[in-house]
């Protein structure tokens, strides 16, 4: 597969963004939300997890069924009822995330590195098998081993995927070892990879922006950066400083994310 030449934002507010404390969106707000976002330009947007039952499914329906020129998906985890709640919403690009950390993987999964690879190859066989695309996200990254991160990238682009999500899911990093890392990884990985920031340290859009200048092809963000914990790396800040800082002609409409801060706080 042909690497993406220009670096493109993926937008999660509707999803991580979700996550910040005391935070719910309605069905229509996040119709309203994907609208602005699609208008700014962002031609990703991660809508939300059907597996979270009838509510959540209500509002990523209607979001389906808006008009948009943005690619609309859905995050899950790699479990089959995750993959058929997906389908049974509507989509048809799913991304697909397991932990590759060993930390998550004996902690939090109690398991081992095969039986995560042995997962994902179900999860994303499931999803192709309804004519899917799907990406894949590797959770807590920035805590694993490397060449295990290679090994699952490796796994999903034989499997068809399209693309990879490097999660530095604490925010641990700086944004030169961000730059260590990708410089390191991108020559070396069969996929795209896209940077999944959180913002711990107040580092989230520097590492974003070291990730994007070190070849990474993809970067995720939220409208004012919300999402769990401290939150996400802060859509305008990312889409002015790739203007302003980096010149990339193809950020987000600029004049569009004013109107992102009050639809917001509404």
């Amino acid at each position: 597969m042909d690497r993406l030449i220009l670096p493109q934002l993926v937008d999660t507010t509707l999803r991580d963004g979700e996550q910040a404390a005391g935070l719910a969106f309605s069905a229509a707000e996040k119709q309203q939300i994907a609208l602005a976002l699609d208008q700014a330009g962002i031609r990703w947007i991660e809508a939300g997890t059907p597996a979270m039952g009838p509510i959540e499914q209500e509002g990523l329906r209607l979001i389906l069924a808006t008009p948009l020129d943005a690619t609309v998906f859905s995050w899950n985890r790699a479990m089959p009822e995750d993959i058929l709640a997906s389908i049974h919403c509507g989509f048809s690009f799913l991304h697909i995330s397991v932990p590759v950390s060993d930390l998550h993987i004996e902690r939090k999964l109690k398991k081992d590195r095969q039986q995560v690879l042995f997962s994902l190859t179900q999860a994303v066989s499931m999803a192709r098998s309804y004519g899917c695309e799907v990406s894949v996200g590797a959770e807590d990254a920035s805590r694993a081993d490397p060449e295990f991160f290679l090994q699952v990238a490796d796994t999903a682009a034989k499997l068809g995927a399209q693309r990879i999500r490097y999660a530095d899911t604490i925010g641990r990093l700086d944004p030169f070892r961000t730059a260590d890392i990708f410089r390191d990884l991108i020559p070396r990985c069969p996929l795209p990879v896209e940077f999944h920031g959180h913002n711990d340290f107040g580092l989230a859009t520097a590492n974003t922006l070291s990730a994007l200048q070190s070849g990474a092809a993809l970067a995720s963000v939220t409208i004012g950066g919300i999402g769990e914990r401290a939150g996400n790396a802060n859509l305008a800040e990312v889409a002015t400083a790739l203007s302003r800082i980096i010149h990339h002609e193809s950020s987000p409409d600029l004049t569009a994310l004013p109107d992102f801060s009050p639809l917001l706080a509404q």
